[in-house]
């Protein structure tokens, strides 16, 4: 999905399984927050790269193909202009916790449940 638009509000969610992102895009715009998803880092980087204003939040997984969820971390991280947006991991690693602390601001392990995930979201949202 390349992305043009202006991302300001909205939640980018970053995971390669079809499913889970549909769900997540539509169970966070159900609930207020605006959401658009990438399969991959190389496609979250480029709606990044496009788009007029950034994101209010990242959910990134970290085990994808293509671009993993650590490359892209550290490429957002490179780009001063991509550094400063927020990013909670979501992973089905079992190490996840200790993973996530040195590439974002927060975590959740998958399966994900609603009430969790919304409680992140409004945590960490800018405007929520």
């Amino acid at each position: 999905m390349i992305w043009s638009g202006d991302m300001a509000g909205l939640i980018l969610v970053v995971d390669d399984d079809r499913d889970i992102r549909d769900s997540l895009v539509e169970l966070l715009t159900e609930h207020g927050f605006p959401a658009i998803g990438a399969g991959n880092g190389v496609e979250a980087l480029e709606i990044l790269r496009t788009s007029a204003s950034p994101p209010s939040l990242i959910l990134l997984d970290l085990m994808m193909p293509v671009m993993d969820g650590r490359e892209f971390r550290e490429r957002q991280l490179e780009n001063p202009a991509l550094a400063a947006i927020p990013v909670i991991v979501i992973s089905a690693y079992n190490d996840v916790e200790q993973q996530a602390h040195a590439l974002a601001l927060d975590h959740l392990r998958k399966p994900l449940g609603m009430r969790p995930l919304m409680d992140a979201v409004r945590r960490h949202c800018a405007g929520a």
